[in-house]
């Protein structure tokens, strides 16, 4: 009897946890998708081709996070640069945060399924704004990839060389 219990358990929690992890909204929103005219900086992109102002173009700044400056070398170009790859040259959707204090919009980008915001924040080139509150929709997932980030020693949480100071400061290294 307890080697049944033994073997249902290892079929049953598997198949559990993999219908509870599908669950967890993965999946892009839907929208209309903007052509990325430039990437400019870890943060920043301007963008083209916005319903209803095809020719216009729009600096929008990706919300949740908080990206080292281009200043903060080699950090914020490294951010710059893995942005760049995971955009390559597709265009992105997006999904409106806010406005922030220097009147941008605050987005949430996604690009072949994938939460911009969310990779950043995993693989180590950014860090999360969040809250206890946990108000923003994403700010549990980018928890858990700062997290995961940090556990793993990447990008700006590398133990050989961190990153000493907040995302803005100017860099103190000689």
């Amino acid at each position: 009897m307890n080697i049944w219990k033994r073997v249902l358990s290892l079929i049953v929690w598997p198949i559990f946890l993999g219908l509870l992890w599908g669950c967890q909204g993965a999946t892009s929103p839907q929208g209309e998708a903007v052509a990325v005219q430039q990437v400019l900086s870890g943060q920043e992109l301007e963008l083209t081709g916005i319903p209803g102002q095809p020719d216009i173009s729009e600096q929008v700044r990706l919300a949740g996070i908080a990206v080292p400056s281009l200043a903060q070398k080699p950090w914020g170009n490294a951010a710059k640069t893995q942005l760049e790859q995971m955009i390559g040259n597709q265009s992105v959707v997006l999904e409106s945060d806010a406005r922030t204090d220097q009147g941008q919009r605050s987005v949430y980008a996604w690009s072949n399924g994938i939460l911009l915001n969310e990779k950043l924040v995993a693989e180590g080139h950014a860090l999360t704004t969040v809250s206890k509150s946990l108000k923003s929709k994403y700010e549990l997932r980018l928890s858990r990839a700062q997290d995961r980030a940090r556990i793993l020693g990447l990008g700006i949480w590398n133990p050989q060389d961190p990153m000493r100071q907040l995302p803005g400061e100017p860099d103190t290294r000689e």
